[in-house]
């Protein structure tokens, strides 16, 4: 099977089990299934989904999670799957970015290594991505849930 068709079974069994929750949970979402930097993205959107993030994503995590396990027992391998739920992922995306510049002009200018907050390994990525595309280094550091980037000067 293709990766293209293999995201795509991915997705697809992804939004069978997200139809499955939204039935049980009594609310009401449109799914939306996508293709990204070759991860299958499932996004539920509407109004009132607030209960399926939780606070700083916490929910949303852990139902990304479920979902995964969801798609590995249904096909047999192991899914990178990305879920959004109410575009709280690409609202926080655009944050992170905007932090990770404000930390990546700041190291630049003063030469020193700086240390963000804890994050979530969706927000590492986006910070580290977004360090290695300015040419500086990162690295994560601590032990979850209080794991953070550490922006360094090029060596």
């Amino acid at each position: 099977m293709s990766k293209a068709k293999r995201l795509e079974r991915e997705g697809d069994v992804a939004a069978d089990y997200l139809e499955g929750l939204l039935d049980i949970a009594d609310l009401d979402g449109d799914i939306d299934m996508d293709v990204e930097s070759d991860r299958a993205v499932v996004s539920v959107l509407g109004d009132d989904l607030d209960v399926l993030v939780g606070e700083n994503g916490e929910v949303l995590e852990a139902l990304q999670e479920l979902t995964r396990l969801a798609v590995v027992r249904e096909t047999g391998e192991r899914s990178r799957l990305m879920l959004d739920v109410g575009a709280y992922r690409a609202r926080r995306r655009a944050e992170v970015s905007d932090l990770a510049k404000r930390v990546i002009e700041a190291v630049r200018t003063s030469g020193e290594s700086e240390s963000l907050g804890a994050m979530s390994p969706f927000e590492r990525k986006v910070v580290h991505d977004a360090v290695a595309e300015a040419g500086l280094q990162s690295s994560s550091e601590g032990e979850e849930p209080r794991r953070y980037v550490v922006v360094m000067p090029p060596v």
